[in-house]
Order: C-alpha cells, then structure tokens, then sequence
C-alpha cells in the first residue's frame, strides 16, 4: 500500500521546487522533525528526501564538509516513502515486524564503496553526500559504529538514540 508522496518538496524548507534527492534508511525517519509518529519498521525500501537548490548547496556543504547530517532539520511529512500493507487490520491477524537491518547493512556498504571511491572521476557529488548522510544517521541510530581514524574528518561523537 503506497502512503507517501511522490513529488514531495524540499524536506528543509517545504519549497515546491526541487534540485536532488537522496535516500536513506527507514530508521533514519527518527531523526526527523515530526517522524515520531511514523512506524518506521514499516516502510518498504528506502525514504526519499529531496532538497531545493539552495538547501541542497548547504546540506552539501554540512556532509562534506563537517562530515554531519541535516537530518534533525528534515520534515517527515515531506519524504517519499511506501508502507507495507496492514496485514493486521485485514486480516485481524499479527505479522512479525519488518527487519530493516538487511536494508541498513546494504546502504551502508553501498556508503562505504562510494566513499572508498570519492577520488575516482565517475563518483558524483550527490553520491559522497548521500553516502555520508546514510552513515552519519546510522551512528547516530546506533546502528553503526564510527570508524576510528579512517580518513573520516571527526565531527565529535553522536549520542545513540534508544532503539524502538
């Protein structure tokens, strides 16, 4: 069943018109303002989020740069995303949660060749950011641990948020 939006605008600042888009992992959804309510064990697939042409400059600049992640100032309600069917309320029967950790670790091996490969001249811009993003919510998810000195410009330690 889909339940998201399709042409969702920019996840910063809620403009219509978008330049790029990423995507991250369904926890990554707790980290955003007013993903709370979202039952991110859910979602089928990756989230999209989609940023304007002046927000996507600074998120850019934040993951290249700091080596953080916008994530805390991403609005839930403007990502791309789809939920799984309520096998529940069709059937008045129970399904076993989503496990979302086969996703997670193929996003962050994905994130991890992609920054393993950030001096090659085929890596795009939007992919380095993308991947650091999608690490960068993993850690502080507590799904990952951060590398200790591995070429990773260290923005401080992220705190681990409680696992629902």
């Amino acid at each position: 069943m889909y339940a998201g939006l399709k042409n969702t605008p920019c996840c910063l600042c809620g403009r219509d018109d978008t330049h790029t888009r990423i995507a991250v992992p369904p926890r990554a959804l707790r980290l955003m303002e007013n993903g709370g309510p979202i039952a991110w064990r859910d979602v089928v697939g990756t989230v999209t989020l989609r940023f304007c042409a002046d927000d996507w400059e600074l998120v850019s600049d934040l993951a290249v740069e700091m080596d953080a992640h916008p994530l805390s100032r991403c609005n839930a309600a403007h990502v791309s995303l789809d939920l799984r069917e309520d096998h529940e309320a069709l059937l008045s029967a129970t399904k076993a949660e989503t496990d979302q950790t086969e996703l997670e670790a193929r996003l962050e091996s994905e994130a991890e060749a992609t920054l393993d490969a950030v001096d090659d001249p085929y890596t795009e811009g939007r992919d380095v950011v993308e991947a650091i993003v999608v690490l960068r919510a993993l850690e502080e998810l507590g799904v990952r641990e951060r590398p200790g000195a591995e070429g990773a410009v260290d923005a401080g330690e992220s705190t681990a948020a409680d696992d629902d």
